[in-house]
Formats: structure tokens, sequence, C-alpha cells
């Protein structure tokens, strides 16, 4: 089984349930570990695979939380890096139909320095690049392209979800997709929400977008579609793959269980090329990744919510 390394950010959530999406009237919050390449890391690992997750936390009680909730669900986090800077914080505010509105505090993530000595372990697995503040600047942003190129020249398989916000590129959307561009180019596979694929490609329909999205260079892209399921889009075909029908309670992580199942089924096959040839068996893997998906807004919270091969099996 190959190794997938996550990199970017880990951060605290602080959740308010059951208030209505408006952050400002919420009285109460629960601390939950979140942070999108963290929770592909733990969506991996709770099915068994190998998560390796690579980012910053500060020093602190917080950053202490983090690690030892991801260490307990079986993230290898030797690779991470703790920072003087506090840690990173998130404000989400949850409606009684699971939608969600966010608020940033950003702080260690955006301190993880490259590491060269990782370069030998590299070949031949897999790298996520997730992360929606990656591409905000600092030590972060420029790791993270260096990791691409490591991933590039060391022929691992190169994942990138662009996870973007709305709140962090606030009247600089422009700034974001020129930024994902190089990342679109040279990954083997992309995963988009519908907004994203509309907003990168500049394409309102959604085939069109795909179409656009490949001549810029990815090979595989999905379109997660919420409720309706997952667009794939592979070689020239394209079909949506529908979800399976739950009560959603909270959305958040359901994107990155998707596409943490998805890599979880990847790096199970030992072997690249059937990825890229196999129409069909990659329309398993998706449906499976739905089902993923759609378990996690069962419950509230990302990574406690994220299913376990048990779960997924029934």
């Amino acid at each position: 089984m190959k190794k997938v390394y996550c990199i970017g950010e880990v951060l605290i959530d602080f959740v308010a349930e059951r208030q209505g999406s408006d952050l400002s009237k919420a009285n109460q919050f629960t601390k939950k570990a979140g942070g999108a390449p963290a929770n592909v890391a733990c969506a991996i690992s709770k099915l068994g695979g190998n998560g390796i997750f690579i980012g910053s936390v500060g020093d602190d009680p917080f950053g202490k939380f983090l690690l030892e909730t991801l260490k307990s669900e079986g993230v290898d986090i030797s690779l991470t890096q703790l920072s003087d800077t506090f840690t990173t914080l998130a404000f989400v505010s949850l409606s009684e139909d699971g939608e969600r509105d966010f608020v940033f505090s950003r702080g260690a993530d955006k301190e993880l320095k490259y590491n060269p000595d990782l370069r030998k372990n590299l070949s031949g697995n897999i790298l996520h690049l997730g992360a929606a503040t990656a591409l905000l600047g600092g030590p972060l942003e420029k790791t993270y392209g260096r990791y691409l190129f490591d991933g590039l020249t060391k022929d691992m398989f190169i994942c990138f979800d662009p996870n973007f916000r709305i709140d962090l590129w606030k009247d600089d959307e422009e700034t974001f997709i020129k930024k994902c561009m190089p990342f679109v180019e040279k990954s083997h596979l992309c995963k988009f929400s519908q907004e994203e694929a509309q907003l990168i490609s500049g394409k309102e329909d959604l085939h069109e977008a795909c179409d656009a999205l490949h001549k810029v260079g990815t090979k595989i892209i999905t379109v997660t579609l919420g409720k309706e399921g997952t667009l794939l889009s592979m070689n020239g075909n394209k079909k949506v793959i529908p979800s399976v029908k739950v009560t959603p309670v909270d959305t958040t992580g359901a994107g990155d269980a998707f596409i943490g199942c998805l890599l979880y089924q990847i790096s199970d096959l030992g072997n690249f090329e059937p990825v890229f040839e196999d129409f069909s068996l990659l329309e398993k893997m998706v449906a499976t990744a739905n089902k993923a998906g759609a378990i996690t807004t069962t419950n509230y919270g990302a990574i406690v919510a994220l299913p376990t091969k048990d779960q997924l099996d029934k």
C-alpha cells in the first residue's frame, strides 16, 4: 500500500451548532480538530491506509490537542513542525440544514518549512495538496510549490484540491485562480466543488469547465455536487456518479472524506496505471468515495464523523 502525504493546515474549529448560520449570533462553541489536509490524512488512516500529515502547529495547548487527535486516528505526525506562532483557529456556524459560515484566524499553519530530507521517501507514493490556506503567502506557499516539484521528479501520484474559501479571497479571486493554475496543470487528479470548477475554468457549464481544466493539464477531474453525487471526467468520458441518500446535519469535512477515501483506494492498488486507463474502475472508486462523504455529513465535526472501513462496507 502506498503512503499518502497530506500537506497543509491543521487547525481548531470552534463550532456553533444549531444556532443558525450567522456567526455573530452564536453564543456557544465546541472545540474540534479540523483543516482539510489533516481531515484527508485522518480519512485515509481511519480506512486502514497510510495517511501522513505534514503541517505546522503552535507550541501551545491547541497544537498539542491537534497532534494528539491526529495520532489517535492513526495518522503519522512525525513530520509535523512546532511553531512559536499560535495555532490557527477557525470559527464555524452550522444551521439546521447543515450549511455553514466560516471565519479564519490564521496562525502557525503558514509557518511550514520545506524538509529536503523527505525527498528520499517520496518515490512512487501519493502527494495530496489540499490546503485552503497554502496559496495565501508565507513559508507554507513556498513549501507547497517545492513539494509539487518533488512530486513531479519522484514519480508520485499528485492530487490537488484548491479548497476555495470566499472569506480568504474576498475581492481577489483572480489571484487565487492564477495561483491554482500550476497545480491544475501538474496534478494527475483534481478534486473541485461545483463553485471551484466554474470559478477556475471561467465556464458555467460543468462539462465545458472540465474540458477547459483538462486542457490546462490535469488527467482526472472529480466535481463534487453534494447530494447529487460527483461528476467524473477522464479521457473524454464524463459521468455523474450518484451519491447515497442521507439526512445531513453537518457538511463540514464531506469533501475531505470523499477525496481521502478515493486516495485510499488508489493507494491500495499498488500501481497507478489502471487509474488512468480504466474509467469503470474509477466509477466504482468514486461511488465508494461518495458514500464516505455522505456518511460524514450525518455527524457533527469533521474528523470524528469520518467513516471507518466497517461503516463503509455496510
